[in-house]
């Protein structure tokens, strides 16, 4: 039944290493490597260029799953291929401290290019990685010099395809004709609930077509000879993004499950893989066995993936004989390394007692800074002239000038947060995105993949609170600060002024381990007098003295954003009413939580328990610095629609009611 050619071989070895490992594991999900092993060997064995000795050759192909819950087919074939991945490690699969955990999570395991398993963001992934490829190669690449040339590679899946993410994703790629994606659809017509009837009816075909992706079906996954040449017409297609709809049998080569949801998320069973074996022609009684002529097959990669990097090598050096500032900037960026000239950029805002947006101040840095960072890669949600996230004198990123460094993402937050993140991995630029913070729950569980992935990036997260005013409470974020602060990793800042938003750029450039949100302001705030306040370069603790009293505070004040001048304004009459009253901004819990011990208790001394919290936001979280003596001048309900200066008043931001609780705290 199964033919036993070598080619034949190799892919059931996938199949059986995936299914055997699961099976060990007591958990996964054998269906998808079992029916997409073709794919995996053709790609890795006949198609893609790399090198299993050096995973992070820069001219590889890369191989995104979407589909992460079939990790299983990823690690089988990075193993077969010869990458860091032992038959220990197979066996290994989903247990504590191993390279192979139940989704691939990049950084953790060699040859994964991406972490995915939330359904849809490896596919918008991939597509990041297409553009940030297509940028750096209008960029570096010269005539006779294509130091960037090759495919991005992806598999999705049904579920995948029915998450709105991909509609977003796919809808932007085939816009920007991103001619180096080629996606694999594994059409299994199979759900967790069952047959894909159930629920969806679409046709994938007429879908991809209207986004002007270029579409081929092929009918049977195991002809190998058809997938071939699928993807070479994929890859002759250079004006857009492909698509190669191939037709899959879930859980293939089990007697009993293949082609059912059953095989989707649960081990098939021993006896049923002894079945699976005896059908391959396999040792029944030898377990993750891996025959010598596959092991042999597998090893021309090594030489083969040597043999390409070297020629790559050649080409390079030449390049850098020829071009030798291109090459030296190349090798930089590509290393993450954007030198430092643009801190002397950082502008200085003087102009005290001036009001300034700080959405504004921050498009002014953003200009400042620009120039110094030449593969700076940024754009918007659709919200340009909002976010002001726009560079003075930059092209769009189009079809026609993929040199350009500014992306329109149109309306698709989600889209955009997926993007930045395949981009960031890719390596070479420092991706920033802007939309309204409210918004910010469309782009949050990418956010917390970038999180987790220890990856960079910055959030441009504009109308920040109510100041919003006349739009309502549908545009006024309330809970949304509490919930950034709450993703792992994550660095959340809101600067008091234009000075803070400077350092708070100056902070997001720098850092490197993972994302940055800088939320900023609709309406206009007083830029603070430096000479008479601390240097706003405090930020960088992520809490700081702005403004303090001789000998102990009576009462501190410890606000954010917005907040800030009030709080200056109502320490100064406590102040006169003898309430010695210590300002303390504080733009970022997580930065102040990395300070040492010491600083931190010389900026909330444990003796001082008098402290209060002002924030055009819900309290949650405040508790911890505030203490149970404390309070918090908070928002617990949605906003409204009105004037902003309105709004503040009528929800207690203002000096009158700050003033009031802080004499109520210190019993005055």
């Amino acid at each position: 039944m199964y033919h036993q050619t070598i080619e034949a071989k190799s892919i059931n070895t996938i199949r059986l290493l995936s299914a055997e490992a699961i099976q060990k594991a007591n958990s996964g999900h054998p269906g998808l490597p079992m029916g997409m092993a073709p794919v995996a060997y053709l790609l890795y064995k006949n198609i893609m260029k790399h090198n299993p000795k050096n995973s992070k050759w820069l001219n590889r192909d890369r191989f995104v799953l979407s589909g992460g819950h079939g990790s299983m087919l990823l690690y089988s074939i990075l193993h077969l291929c010869g990458y860091d991945i032992s038959l220990d490690d197979i066996k290994n699969f989903r247990q504590w401290g191993s390279k192979t955990p139940g989704h691939p999570e990049f950084g953790k395991t060699d040859g994964v290019e991406t972490t995915t398993g939330p359904l849809g963001q490896g596919f918008a992934n991939a597509i990041g990685m297409a553009v940030a490829q297509k940028h750096l190669a209008a960029i570096f690449n010269k005539d006779g010099y294509k130091i960037l040339d090759h495919f991005i590679y992806a598999e999705a899946g049904d579920g995948d395809l029915m998450e709105g993410l991909s509609h977003e994703a796919a809808s932007f790629a085939g816009h920007n004709k991103l001619g180096n994606m080629i996606l694999f659809y594994d059409d299994n017509s199979i759900t967790i609930d069952g047959d894909i009837s159930l629920s969806s009816s679409d046709d994938a075909a007429k879908r991809f077509e209207s986004y002007n992706w270029h579409v081929q079906t092929v009918n049977d996954v195991t002809n190998l000879t058809e997938l071939n040449q699928a993807v070479v017409n994929a890859q002759s297609e250079t004006d857009k993004p492909s698509i190669i709809i191939t037709k899959t049998v879930i859980g293939y080569g089990s007697p009993n499950k293949e082609g059912t949801a059953s095989a989707h998320g649960a081990p098939l069973g021993d006896d049923e893989i002894i079945l699976v074996k005896r059908a391959f022609g396999f040792p029944e009684d030898k377990k993750f066995f891996v025959p010598s002529e596959v092991t042999e097959h597998y090893a021309e990669l090594i030489e083969k993936g040597a043999e390409l990097e070297a020629e790559w090598n050649e080409l390079f050096a030449s390049y850098s004989k020829k071009y030798p500032e291109d090459a030296k900037l190349f090798t930089k960026v590509m290393s993450g390394d954007f030198g430092d000239n643009w801190k002397e950029l950082i502008p200085q805002f003087e102009n005290y007692g001036e009001g300034m947006a700080t959405r504004n101040s921050s498009q002014t840095v953003l200009n400042a800074i620009a120039p110094a960072l030449p593969t700076l890669f940024g754009g918007s949600a659709d919200l340009t002239p909002s976010n002001n996230t726009a560079i003075k004198g930059w092209k769009d990123f189009t079809p026609d000038t993929p040199e350009g460094c500014y992306i329109r993402y149109g309306i698709r937050e989600f889209a955009m947060a997926a993007i930045m993140n395949g981009m960031a991995i890719y390596g070479g630029v420092i991706p920033y995105g802007g939309t309204f913070m409210v918004f910010s729950d469309y782009l949050r569980p990418t956010l917390r993949i970038a999180s987790l992935s220890h990856i960079k990036m910055i959030y441009v997260l504009t109308h920040d609170s109510i100041g919003v005013g006349e739009d309502g409470p549908t545009h006024q974020p309330v809970e949304h600060g509490a919930a950034l602060r709450s993703i792992p990793g994550v660095i959340y800042l809101r600067p008091a002024d234009a000075n803070e938003t400077a350092q708070a750029w100056s902070f997001a450039i720098a850092h490197k381990e993972g994302p940055v949100a800088i939320a900023l302001t609709r309406q206009k705030l007083t830029i603070l007098d430096r000479t008479k306040y601390a240097s706003a370069d405090g930020l960088k603790k992520g809490a700081y003295i702005i403004k303090d009293v001789e000998g102990t505070p009576d009462l501190i004040i410890m606000a954010s954003g917005s907040e800030v001048e009030i709080s200056i304004k109502a320490a100064d009459e406590l102040g006169v009413s003898g309430v010695k009253t210590r300002v303390v901004s504080f733009p970022s819990w997580e930065i102040f939580e990395m300070q040492s011990d010491e600083y931190k208790n010389s900026v909330l001394p444990n003796e001082v328990r008098a402290r209060l919290s002002v924030e055009a936001g819900i309290q949650f979280g405040w508790e911890k610095y505030v203490g149970l003596d404390g309070s918090s001048i908070s928002i617990e309900q949605y906003g409204a629609s009105a004037p902003a200066a309105k709004l503040f008043e009528e929800y207690g931001f203002t000096v009158a009611n700050i003033v009031a609780e802080g004499k109520r705290l210190v019993g005055r």
